[in-house]
């Protein structure tokens, strides 16, 4: 099918420079998007390729922080009971189109309800498509929230909440809560391809999805009927290109005019050179090692903090962030409000750490360190951290094989209740909000999903479903605050560091914005001529 074309290796190369064709806009991407429908996916390299170009929300994160402002809904009413929420759809938008599927309506409360209920409806012929994980909706307990969705009619959408939920506008701005085309699903569908929703997307986005080619390219056309303001440039590229060093090559020689993720090494030279631009913020994310709490020893939390212990973060810092990050002791940026400055960390203590293990009976153990295949902000070097690891691990009599997969894999597999290892991984926030670190990463909904220590504390899990509820920012940091103390007990994680996010690009790039909440966003980005 014309969606899934090979790009012919001559017109990839003519694309990718920048003075072959000015009005296309190349990013060097750390790596593959699992696939192009955000709902089933986590990762920040996907919701790059899919809900960022290809997607809207009802609410929008104004780029460059986190203030939630109208999307596909030009207005939102909440209840003085928090209970339910009505949105206002915005008239006009217009799906985009391919050659399997042309639009005969615009965007209505149907694509809405469809949407969520997807999610959360196991009667849903979608639910299970494409596998229907829905990590988000479950982590975040959309189950348990959403009461109902009404229609009350095609521009007014209503969702009937179980209980008050603070942060629901700033969720529904999330990557999870983009919003699909019922009628491109109901067609694919009869058609007997409904998986084309993952392969194939069709949004209402700033961008339309054009083709890919698997661990090479991915490319998008500006949408000339886009309801707001319309991309600068006429088209986008992906060029995936998983080494860092390749990837400043390809913008020093013009190949890419933006890229992610720079080798820490490599900041330095690359401020110094008078032909690139380097941006920089201080990055809402946390990296960790998530030991696998459902399997011995490691369901111990006292072997857990004897391992934390024998773990030299400042070596870390040092050898594999080389400036850019810092040691973290919380679960939480300390950016993020409610974050508890109180509680101390681990201390780096190989013999302590020994003899806290051989306490519990635990001598000659062997686990396996996952390290992860792609650069993120908060680890830009998986396979180095690990090593290091393994040589604190060896000091304290624990033998450790590191292993690896390709990212999609590396994700999908990691999230197995019964999963062998202890996992490198690590988390930008989404929304501004503690509870899209501690309810989606340490709560009960999401294990086996995102919560990969597979940790349900019933103390943590209450304190932070009872901060969703409360209507203030004070009540809720308090709740917060005991939560992370719970956290540095119990050791489902050992936190390794919160980094700076560098940008690279070519001086011609005009209004890029860095991101708070790490997303890559292109629609208002130009090139000078």
């Amino acid at each position: 099918m014309s969606f899934n074309k090979i790009l012919a290796t001559g017109l990839l190369l003519s694309t990718l420079g920048v003075s072959a064709q000015a009005q296309s806009l190349v990013y060097c991407s750390e790596g593959s998007p699992e696939g192009f429908d955000p709902a089933l996916y986590t990762s920040g390299t996907t919701f790059d390729a899919s809900s960022h170009p290809i997607y809207n929300r009802l609410s929008e994160f104004k780029v460059g922080t986190t203030e939630a402002i109208p999307g596909l809904a030009e207005s939102w009413e909440v209840s003085e009971d928090g209970k339910t929420v009505t949105f206002k759809l915005r008239a006009g938008v217009k799906f985009h189109s391919n050659a399997q599927f042309t639009p005969t309506r615009d965007f209505n409360a149907d694509d809405v309800i469809f949407s969520f209920d997807r999610q959360g409806n196991a009667d849903n012929p979608y639910n299970k498509v494409s596998g229907g994980t829905w990590e988000y909706y479950g982590a975040m307990s959309m189950p348990d929230l959403i009461e109902s969705i009404e229609k009350v009619d095609d521009m007014t959408v209503v969702f009937n909440l179980t209980r008050p939920e603070a942060p629901i506008i700033a969720n529904m701005a999330m990557d999870f809560a983009s919003i699909v085309s019922k009628e491109y699903a109901d067609a694919m569908m009869e058609a007997g391809t409904p998986e084309m929703l993952n392969q194939a997307p069709i949004g209402t986005g700033p961008f339309t999805f054009q083709a890919y080619q698997k661990d090479a390219v991915i490319r998008y056309l500006r949408n000339d009927e886009y309801w707001g303001d319309k991309a600068k440039v006429e088209s986008l590229i992906f060029a995936i290109t998983p080494d860092a060093s390749v990837r400043y090559q390809k913008v020093q020689a013009g190949e890419c005019h933006v890229t992610a993720y720079p080798n820490p090494a490599d900041i330095q030279a690359m401020k110094d050179a008078e032909d690139i631009v380097v941006m920089e913020q201080e990055g809402l994310n946390v990296g960790y090692l998530a030991y696998n709490t459902q399997v011995a020893p490691f369901d111990n939390a006292k072997v857990r903090k004897a391992l934390n212990m024998a773990i030299d973060k400042q070596a870390i810092i040092d050898v594999v962030f080389q400036g850019s990050g810092e040691i973290a002791k919380n679960p939480i940026p300390p950016t993020m409000w409610s974050y508890n400055n109180a509680i101390e960390d681990d201390s780096y203590d190989p013999e302590a750490a020994k003899a806290a293990l051989e306490a519990e009976g635990i001598t000659d153990l062997s686990m396996k360190i996952w390290a992860m295949p792609v650069q993120r902000p908060y680890n830009p070097n998986a396979r180095r951290m690990a090593e290091l690891m393994q040589e604190d691990f060896s000091k304290v009599g624990v033998d450790v094989e590191i292993v690896s997969y390709e990212w999609g894999e590396y994700l999908e597999r990691s999230k197995a209740k019964d999963r062998d290892g202890a996992v490198l991984l690590g988390w930008t926030g989404d929304n501004g909000d503690p509870d899209n670190f501690l309810a989606v990463l340490l709560g009960c909904d999401g294990v086996e999903k995102s919560n990969r220590a597979q940790w349900c504390n019933e103390e943590f899990d209450a304190l932070v479903q009872k901060a969703k509820v409360l209507p203030t920012q004070a009540e809720r940091s308090k709740l917060y605050e005991e939560a992370q103390a719970i956290f540095k007990d119990q050791a489902p994680w050992a936190t390794i560091a919160h980094s700076v996010v560098y940008m690279t690009m070519r001086p011609e790039v005009e209004g890029y914005v860095v991101h708070p909440l790490g997303g890559h966003i292109f629609n208002q980005v130009g090139l000078s001529q």
